[in-house]
C-alpha cells in the first residue's frame, strides 16, 4: 500500500511538471517575438475544439485562458490588432504567440513571418 501510495505521489509530480499552467490575464503585458498560422492549419481543430479559420482574428497561447482577448502590437510599424485566444502554443522556443494569418496581415507581418510584439489582454 505505501509503495502504490508513493508511486501515485510521484506520477502527480510528474504530471504537474509537465502541464501548462494557465494564468490569470488580468495585467498581463509581455513583449516578445510573434509568428503566424495559415493555410495548412485551416480547418483543423484548435486545442479549444474550434475549428481554425484563418481569416479570423484569433491566436494561439501557451498560458492565457481561451477567450482572453488581447492586442497585438507590431513593435516595428506600431501596427495592431485585438485577437482572441482559441489554440495552445506556439511550440517554437522564443516565440510568445502564433496569430491568424488575417492578424498578420493586418499586424504588416506577412512577408517577414515573424515580428517583435507586445502583447496586452484586454478586460472585458
Amino acid at each position: 500500500m505505501k509503495r502504490l501510495l508513493s508511486t501515485c505521489a510521484l506520477l502527480s509530480l510528474l504530471a504537474g511538471c509537465a502541464s501548462t499552467d494557465i494564468i490569470a490575464p488580468h495585467g498581463y503585458d509581455k513583449t516578445g517575438t510573434a509568428s503566424y498560422y495559415g493555410a495548412k492549419h485551416h480547418g483543423k481543430r484548435t486545442a479549444s475544439g474550434e475549428r481554425f479559420n484563418k481569416n479570423s482574428l484569433t491566436a494561439a497561447h501557451r498560458q492565457l485562458p481561451f477567450g482572453t482577448r488581447v492586442k497585438v502590437t507590431n513593435l516595428n510599424n506600431d501596427k495592431s490588432c485585438v485577437v482572441r485566444i482559441n489554440d495552445r502554443g506556439p511550440y517554437t522556443r522564443g516565440r510568445l504567440i502564433d496569430v491568424s494569418h488575417e492578424a498578420a496581415e493586418q499586424l504588416g507581418m506577412l512577408r517577414s513571418g515573424t515580428a517583435k510584439v507586445r502583447v496586452q489582454a484586454l478586460d472585458d
